[in-house]
This record gives C-alpha cells, structure tokens and sequence, in this order.
C-alpha cells in the first residue's frame, strides 16, 4: 500500500489533474456499465414484446372463433332437425319399396 501511496501526486496542481482524471476514467466505466444495462434492458423488452404480440394475437383469433360458437349450436340444431327428416323419408322409402316388391300393380296402388 505504501507503494501505491508513494505514486500519488504530491504537488496541487498534479494532485487536482490526477484527480479529475480519475472521476473522469470512473464516470467513463459507470457510464459505459450503465449503458450497457440499459441495452441489455432495452433487448429483454424487445423480446418481451414480441412474445406479447404473439399472445395478443392468438387470443384474439381465440376470440374470433368464440364468437362463431352460437352459430354453431344453431347449426347443430338444424341438423339435428333434418336428421329426423331424412329418416322419416328414409322409413318412407323403405315401405314403398317394400310394398313394389311385393305388389304386381294391384287397381288400389295404381289410383
């Protein structure tokens, strides 16, 4: 430590040079730590961001298919409807097609 002290400036006019030159070196590094946390800072919010951007839109095509969710129900029932239909002719069609096996033109089916 003597040392070190031995290679400190003794006159004031060196002292006040060596000391504003230090601050000054100093400030330069926190300056610099600074601005690189800052950056640092700056690309975590970049990447965050962009990882919000995706979630913003994921949710709102979640959104927009939510809002078709009534129309399929309605659907749904629709069909359910001309299901019932179907059968109905399909039973129908059976019987006609049963009684045209069986049936050689009988006078009352010809009417």
């Amino acid at each position: 430590m003597e040392g070190l002290l031995a290679m400190l400036p003794t006159e004031a006019a060196a002292a006040a040079a060596f000391v504003w030159t230090a601050a000054l070196i100093i400030g330069l590094v926190v300056s610099l730590v600074v601005a690189l946390l800052l950056w640092l800072i700056y690309r975590e919010a970049v990447i965050i961001d962009g990882v919000a951007s995706k979630i913003w839109d994921t949710g709102q095509m979640v959104a927009n298919n939510t809002i078709h969710i009534p129309t399929l129900y309605r659907i749904n029932e629709d069909i359910d409807k001309i299901l019932v239909h179907a059968l109905t002719i399909n039973d129908g069609a059976a019987a006609i097609k049963k009684h045209a096996e069986g049936c050689d033109g009988c006078p009352s089916c010809l009417l």
